[in-house]
């Protein structure tokens, strides 16, 4: 599993909420650093926010959908942006999931484990 996003606190406290339930985390600290990184890693699942520096997620998520290679990647939108157009927008990105923050931490366990099972 692979999260990317800028704020580190947020890498900090996703990454120990999802090892400790045994989920293996790589992080990525903007969009750019996170496409190197699916490219290299082929995770399973992404946890990708939506405003990053250097390249934001609706781009990386277009850009992982538009591979034939990594399109089978699950990309989960992680984001404060929570309006209907920003869902939308996270939708015709080819994003599987939108998750706002703050978060339910069960319910994106649940997802994981439906996504990784």
């Amino acid at each position: 599993m692979l999260l990317v996003d800028d704020e580190p606190n947020i890498r900090e406290t996703v990454s120990f909420i999802l090892e400790m339930e045994g989920f293996p985390v790589a992080t990525a600290e903007d969009g750019e650093e996170g496409l190197e990184k699916i490219r290299a890693l082929r995770p399973a699942v992404v946890l990708l926010d939506a405003m990053m520096p250097r390249r934001d997620g609706f781009d990386v998520c277009r850009t992982v959908k538009a591979d034939p290679e990594l399109a089978a990647v699950k990309i989960v939108m992680l984001t404060a942006l929570g309006q209907k157009a920003d869902q939308e927008k996270g939708r015709a990105a080819g994003a599987d999931f939108y998750v706002t923050k703050p978060f339910d931490e069960e319910e994106l366990l649940a997802l994981l484990r439906r996504l990784t099972g």
